[in-house]
């Protein structure tokens, strides 16, 4: 009998332990969830960064209403994004201490810029030396077109009595100031460049009143 229960005894003993097949089972799904774990962050650091990069943050940027503008921009002593946004852009900007530059990728209700729709941009006087307002396709060049009109700036423009204005961005001719948009089926990107602001802030960069920057209006859609 003594023998019967060391039998059952070793029977029960080796039920109970891993075989070689389940240590490989369970490494295998260790390595799976490390894969996993590793891929995720991967992702969701390279998607936070570029989001950083092409859109910023309130440390980094400005908003109001369609227009983002990126404060240390051409700053030698700007953050690592904002020189990453630079570089990205290709552009060569002065600091923002001398000039301020916007860009709008949407109007003012929030719908994307497409040169499908026309658009008609209000503003007021900016209080600033000099400044221009272009507009670009997605890929940021200039639009082709036979009128070779590309932007307007402060010395062209024609004004109304009270020193505001009026533009017209649309594929097709338009009286007063008209910016044409080429091709359809395109996404548009409005840039405004604001010179020798006024006022400044204490660090001296720039200052645009809120009120300032233009209005984006969509008027129809083909």
């Amino acid at each position: 009998m003594t023998g019967a229960l060391h039998d059952s005894s070793l029977t029960m003993a080796s039920s109970r332990s891993p075989s070689p097949g389940d240590d490989a089972s369970h490494s295998m799904r260790s390595l799976a969830y490390f894969v996993g774990a590793f891929l995720a962050a991967l992702i969701l650091g390279i998607g936070s960064a570029w989001y950083m990069i092409d859109r910023g943050s309130p440390l980094t940027t400005t908003k109001v209403g369609p227009w983002e503008g990126w404060i240390g921009e051409g700053n030698p002593n700007a953050d690592y994004y904002t020189r990453a946004h630079v570089a990205r852009s290709g552009r060569l900007p002065l600091t923002s201490t001398v000039a301020r530059y916007f860009i709008a990728r949407r109007d003012s209700a929030g719908a994307v810029l497409s040169s499908n729709c026309e658009y008609l941009i209000v503003g007021a006087p900016l209080n600033a030396r000099w400044w221009s307002l272009a507009v670009y396709d997605q890929k940021g060049e200039l639009i082709a077109n036979p009128s070779s009109r590309y932007s307007f700036n402060s010395e062209e423009l024609l004004r109304h009595s009270d020193g505001s204005f009026r533009i017209n961005l649309s594929r097709h001719a338009r009286p007063e100031n008209w910016v044409p948009t080429g091709a359809p089926d395109q996404r548009l990107v409005l840039m405004l460049r604001v010179y020798s602001p006024r006022k400044t802030d204490v660090s001296g960069i720039g200052l645009v009143p809120d009120q300032r920057l233009p209005k984006i209006e969509r008027k129809t859609c083909e």
